[in-house]
C-alpha cells in the first residue's frame, strides 16, 4: 500500500535532520517519493516557537499500520524525542503517518487518514508535489485542489525553501 508521511523538524539543525530522517525512510522504500522543503509558521504552540521545516514523502508499505507506526516513533526517540512530552511541543524530528491508501482506521494510538491533515498547509503543499492527484478520505478534493483551497484561505505561511 501507499503510505504519506510527513515530516517537520523545528530543533537543531532542521535540514539535516530531515535529511537523517529521509535516510531512514528509504530503508523501508528506496524507490519512495520525496516532496521539496517548506519553511512553515509553528501552528498550534507557544509563542516564540521556533519555525518548522516540513516536508512528505509517500512509501510502499508491505507490514501492518501498527508495526510502521511503531518504528516512526522507534526512530523519532533515536533523535532524542522524549515520550513525554506537551502537545506542539518544539522538537528535533516528528514523523506523522498520514494517509494509507484508502484505509480508513481509528484506534488509541493510530487514526487515518489524519483527522487535522486537510487544516494544514505544511502538510498538504508537500503532499501536493508528490502526489497531487491522490483522492483522500476526508479531503475537499484532491490533494492539489485542497493545497490549492488552503492557499487561499490563508493563514500560516508556508514557503518552499528547498
Amino acid at each position: 500500500m501507499r503510505v504519506g508521511i510527513g515530516l517537520g523538524s523545528n530543533v537543531g539543525d532542521c535540514a539535516a535532520e530531515l535529511a537523517k530522517a529521509r535516510e531512514w525512510l528509504r530503508g523501508l522504500d528506496a524507490g519512495m517519493r520525496v516532496s521539496s522543503e517548506y519553511e512553515t509558521e509553528a501552528v498550534g504552540c507557544v509563542c516564540g516557537t521556533p519555525v518548522f521545516r516540513n516536508q512528505a514523502v509517500e512509501i510502499c508499505w508491505r507490514g501492518s499500520l501498527e508495526s510502521l507506526l511503531g518504528g516512526l516513533q522507534d526512530y523519532e526517540r533515536s533523535r532524542g524525542r522524549q515520550t513525554v512530552r506537551k502537545v506542539n511541543e518544539p522538537r528535533t524530528v516528528d514523523l506523522d503517518l498520514l494517509y494509507a491508501d484508502e484505509c480508513r482506521v481509528k484506534t488509541a494510538r493510530l487514526e487515518l487518514p489524519h483527522p487535522r491533515m486537510a487544516e494544514r498547509r505544511f502538510v498538504m503543499e508537500p503532499l501536493a508535489e508528490i502526489c497531487p492527484g491522490r483522492r483522500i478520505s476526508g479531503l475537499p478534493g484532491t490533494v492539489l485542489e485542497t493545497a490549492v483551497w488552503l492557499r487561499k484561505k490563508g493563514g500560516s505561511a508556508c514557503r518552499r525553501i528547498a
